[in-house]
């Protein structure tokens, strides 16, 4: 009877181990939007500034100030004040102390997605400039095991994430920038979007695309490819503060939050995704903000820039909302987070060129 009875739980702990194997994975980032804007919405010391609101306050106050601090914030990011807060988790509140950091000591973005999707902090990747990284990631992981292999993509507004995914190395897609795939081009709407980000007037210059062709690329791929481990990165939030723009940074958020949704609602309702998916949405680094000026930039000269936030919702998260108890997380700890829910053993390993 005892021998049945320890059959019975071990083929219990087994099936629950090839299940949550099963696990899609999808994880989202954009660069520099502060949990400032997230937790608190809009920032009237800094909207009420000539050269941030650029003659254009009226028009940002009307679409997302409110004197209320939940109706403020929801304005600003409704899918996250109104579905992630009620489904997921929103950690970060740092005036609920609720405390998310980077850890890498440079706070600035090749840094931050290395230690982000490497799960560690190699001191040495210190340039945005720098060469095809030599720690392998949690995607080139994942793309190692039989089910999940081909079945893994990147998309990055940005042209360094070839080099912070190293691409060859991994062996899956990295779209990034204005990269064209003649493989995924046979698709006529990924070829228009190709074509259309082709033709387009290159807002940020040669190494970033604008976000809304990293978008339309990324989902439709995620319609037609089914893809089982998904990254997808936004840029347009740092872009526009480096440039001191705060309502085109608030506009970008809040596409961003719109975004968001529309791959939310396809999970929901796609038999491969619904009730088998674990998204994790965050950033690479902050901004600063004790100095308000310093909203525009980061690195470690500017105050606060190493502070920054995570949502995750889906399989195996718990409905916690917004964590107003007093933690302490680091961006390294995030994929490792997302990783022990799909049960999977990832460790990052360097692999010198």
């Amino acid at each position: 009877m005892k021998l049945i009875y320890f059959s019975l739980i071990f083929l219990g702990f087994s099936l629950h181990a090839q299940k949550t194997k099963d696990i899609n994975v999808i994880v989202i980032t954009t660069d520099g939007f502060r949990w400032q804007e997230v937790f608190n919405g809009m920032d009237s010391a800094i909207v009420k500034q000539k050269r941030f609101h650029h003659g254009d306050s009226a028009q940002i106050i009307s679409k997302y100030w409110a004197k209320d601090l939940e109706e403020r914030r929801s304005k600003l990011l409704p899918f996250f004040w109104n579905t992630i807060a009620q489904k997921g988790q929103l950690h970060g509140n740092r005036n609920q102390g609720s405390f998310v950091n980077v850890a890498n000591p440079f706070w600035f973005s090749y840094p931050g997605y290395s230690e982000l999707l490497t799960g560690q902090v190699d001191p040495a990747v210190n340039s945005n400039d720098y060469m095809p990284n030599p720690n392998t990631n949690f995607f080139e992981y994942l793309n190692g095991l039989s089910t999940y292999q081909g079945k893994v993509a990147a998309f990055g507004a940005w042209d360094a994430f070839d080099r912070i995914l190293n691409e060859k190395r991994s062996k899956f897609p990295v779209v990034s920038g204005f990269d064209v795939y003649d493989d995924l081009n046979q698709n006529p709407q990924m070829s228009l979007i190709s074509k259309m980000q082709k033709e387009s007037f290159k807002v940020f210059g040669e190494v970033e695309a604008q976000d809304v062709f990293t978008h339309y690329q990324a989902i439709t791929y995620l319609k037609s490819k089914k893809p089982k481990a998904l990254y997808i990165s936004y840029g347009e939030t740092d872009e526009f503060a480096h440039e001191g723009h705060y309502g085109r940074y608030l506009n970008a958020a809040h596409q961003f939050d719109a975004w968001l949704a529309q791959i939310w609602d396809f999970v929901q309702k796609d038999a491969q995704y619904k009730d088998n998916t674990i998204i994790l949405i965050t950033t690479d680094h902050g901004r600063g903000d004790k100095v308000k000026s310093g909203w525009t930039s980061h690195g470690q000269k500017v105050l606060d820039s190493h502070e920054i936030w995570f949502a995750m919702l889906g399989k195996q998260v718990n409905h916690t909302g917004e964590v107003v108890t007093k933690e302490q997380i680091y961006q390294k700890d995030l994929i490792h987070i997302v990783a022990e829910k799909m049960n999977q053993p990832f460790k990052s390993v360097q692999i010198n060129p």
